[in-house]
């Protein structure tokens, strides 16, 4: 809680002109000037760290392709416990859990594994690419605590890319969620080189 605080902090005095990625031309249509209310919007969504929601995921890469539902994905300030169903690869029910820098990951069989490399049990277990501590804060619109980041605005004042550690992710529609917060990412597409994940969410929830 203390890390998620501080970052809120960080995060309102550091978009007012943070850009530390350069991106020249900009994109038709995009600008890098946050909207007047970013930062009262980034910090209403950075405290907005209870949560559950419900969706798809769809992963493309070259060695494969899948799909999966997100039965649940809950997360309690850091913590993080997503479960997913894919008939991909044979994974059925597949449950991820852990903190950043942390997981456990426990297959269909009851196979239960842990590392400190999410992202590389990740691929190991499912084939997957996925950054998955990134995705706890990339999903609600918000830039990872760690690693320079870029944003671009499109003509409605909606944050529309996002790029950190090497992934652009756009933010292709938003919605109405939640009673007073900001609009919530609806969909949105990570891609980095030639892999690319997307999640489209039919349902977002806080929790106490």
């Amino acid at each position: 809680m203390i890390r998620q605080a501080a970052f809120a902090t960080l995060l309102t005095t550091a978009l007012a002109g943070c850009t530390t990625i350069q991106l020249e031309p900009l994109p038709d249509g995009m600008t890098n000037q946050p909207p007047a209310d970013w930062a009262q919007r980034s910090q209403s969504l950075s405290r907005f760290n209870q949560w559950q929601l419900s969706g798809k995921l769809a992963v493309k890469q070259p060695s494969d392709s899948g799909t999966a539902v997100i039965n649940q994905w809950r997360q309690q300030g850091e913590r993080y416990d997503l479960s997913l169903s894919s008939s991909f690869l044979g994974m059925g029910t597949t449950r991820l859990k852990g903190v950043p820098g942390f997981i456990e990951l426990t297959l269909a069989n009851g196979d239960t594994y842990r590392s400190s490399e999410p992202e590389s049990l990740v691929a190991a277990a499912t084939g997957w690419n996925l950054p998955i501590d990134n995705l706890t804060w990339w999903i609600r619109g918000l830039p990872a605590p760690d690693g320079d980041f870029r944003l671009l605005f499109d003509e409605t004042n909606h944050l529309a890319i996002l790029k950190q550690n090497g992934w652009e992710i756009r933010y292709d529609r938003w919605q109405g969620f939640v009673d007073d917060l900001p609009p919530l990412p609806a969909r949105i597409t990570a891609l980095k080189d030639d892999k690319r994940v997307r999640v489209v969410i039919s349902n977002w929830l806080r929790e106490d």
